[in-house]
C-alpha cells in the first residue's frame, strides 16, 4: 500500500489500528460521493480517502451513482438501488464527500440518502454507525455542504466524527493522474480517515448497547403484547 501513498510520511504512524485485534474482520467502509462528471472531484477524494483508510486496515467499497434513479421513480427493487441498501447494510462506517452546488449538497449526494430508509423491516440499516463528512468547492472554501451533511448523518442516527475535510478550488488539488497533490488539505483528509477508522472500532462492538432506546424498547413490548392478545382470542 505504501507504493499507493506517496504523500504519506509513514515514519508518523504506529502499526496499523487493527494490528492488536487478531482474528477480527476489517472495519467495513462504504464512501458516497456527489457527482457523475467524467472528472468528478468529490469521487477523487472519495478514491483518496479508500486508498487511506485501506492503508489504516479497514475494507472499503465505493457506490457509483451513475444510473441511480430518482428516488421514488422506480420500485425499491431496482438494481442499483439494491446495491445501495445492500452496501449500507454491509457498512460499519462511511465516508460522504458532496461537491457544493448552488451552496449546498449536490442532488446526486441527496438522492442516494434519499433511497436509504430509516428501517428496512426491523433492521435500521444505519443507525450506531460511524460517519466521516468532507466537500469539494469550486472556489473559495466553504462550510455549507458539511454542514448538511452532519444535519442527515445526525437524522440518519450515525456517529459523525468530530473531524472533516473541505477543499476549496479542487481542481488545483489534483493531479492529471487524479492523485491528491501534497498540501494541508490532504493531511486533513488523513487526519479523517484515521480517525474513522479509530471511532469504528471503537463503537462497532458496542453499537447494540449504545443505540438501545427505551422508547423502542416498549414500542417492541407493546407490539409483542398485543400479537400475544391476538393468538388468545
Amino acid at each position: 500500500m505504501t507504493e499507493q501513498l506517496p504523500n504519506l510520511d509513514l515514519s508518523l504512524f504506529d502499526e496499523s489500528p487493527i494490528a492488536s485485534r487478531a482474528g477480527e474482520h476489517k472495519p467495513r467502509i462504504l464512501l458516497l460521493y456527489g457527482s457523475t462528471r467524467e472528472r468528478s472531484f468529490s469521487r477523487l477524494m472519495v478514491e483518496e480517502a479508500a486508498r487511506l483508510l485501506q492503508h489504516f486496515g479497514a475494507e472499503t467499497r465505493i457506490f457509483n451513482p451513475s444510473g441511480l434513479p430518482l428516488p421514488d421513480d422506480v420500485p425499491v427493487d431496482h438494481p442499483k438501488v439494491q446495491e445501495l441498501r445492500d452496501l449500507v447494510l454491509w457498512s460499519q462506517g462511511q465516508v460522504w464527500c458532496s461537491p457544493e452546488r448552488h451552496g449546498a449538497m449536490s442532488a446526486v449526494f441527496k438522492a442516494q440518502i434519499d433511497w436509504i430508509p430509516l428501517a428496512l423491516g426491523a433492521v435500521r440499516p444505519t443507525q450506531g454507525k460511524t460517519l466521516a463528512v468532507m466537500q469539494v468547492c469550486g472556489g473559495s472554501q466553504s462550510f455549507n455542504a458539511v454542514n448538511q451533511l452532519r444535519v442527515l448523518g445526525r437524522w440518519m442516527r450515525m456517529f459523525t466524527i468530530p473531524n472533516q475535510s473541505s477543499v476549496p478550488k479542487a481542481y488545483m488539488e489534483f493531479d492529471d493522474a487524479g492523485r491528491m497533490k501534497p498540501s494541508p488539505f490532504y493531511d486533513r483528509v488523513v487526519d479523517v480517515m484515521e480517525e474513522l477508522v479509530k471511532f469504528t472500532l471503537l463503537l462497532r462492538d458496542h453499537q447494540a448497547y449504545l443505540v438501545d432506546r427505551y422508547s423502542e424498547r416498549k414500542e417492541s413490548a407493546e407490539q409483542l403484547m398485543a400479537r400475544v392478545n391476538q393468538r388468545s382470542i
